[in-house]
């Protein structure tokens, strides 16, 4: 009995900062709440923090105005960041004075932040009971215990057997 969520996505393209710059700022907020990702970014010191935070923002906004439009029933609350990627852009090509008249070329690296919030899912009809298998594992731990006592007691034997005939 799987539940379709729907899932609402924003996106920041070709974004001046590598993809790995980016990914430490995403990977924080990644599964958390929405209103606390929010709170993550506003404190966050990388520079990055708050273009992810407006695509956040995008991506919260989408999904009120798609509810609406769709008339889905959607609780704002209960929104999380699903996924948060940086994916590569295009590079551009830069180059830079060498010694001796030459030249190096090295990569300024852009970045695709892709960021998608859903609802999640509440389950109020689970509950946990607990089980008489439970019981009797944790029954069985000592003699586990016990076996692993027995197999250090028979290897300090053998090295002291091999001690002594050395």
């Amino acid at each position: 009995m799987a539940v379709e969520t729907q899932e609402f996505r924003a996106e920041a393209r070709f974004q001046r900062i590598s993809p790995q710059k980016a990914r430490l700022v995403l990977n924080l907020v990644k599964g958390q709440g929405v209103q606390q990702a929010l709170e993550t970014l506003a404190f966050t010191k990388k520079r990055i923090a708050p273009v992810v935070h407006k695509v956040l923002t995008s991506a919260l906004d989408n999904a009120k105005y798609l509810s609406d439009e769709r008339g889905l029933d959607l609780d704002v609350d209960n929104l999380y960041v699903k996924t948060a990627v940086a994916n590569d852009g295009p590079r551009m090509k830069r180059i830079r004075p060498a010694p001796m008249g030459r030249a190096f070329r090295y990569q300024r690296r852009l970045t695709h932040i892709i960021v998608s919030v859903a609802e999640r899912a509440v389950n109020d009809a689970l509950v946990t009971k607990v089980d008489e298998t439970s019981k009797a594992s944790t029954k069985k731990a000592p003699a586990k215990k016990a076996a692993a006592k027995k197999a250090t007691a028979k290897t300090t034997k053998i090295i002291r057997k091999t001690k002594s005939a050395a």
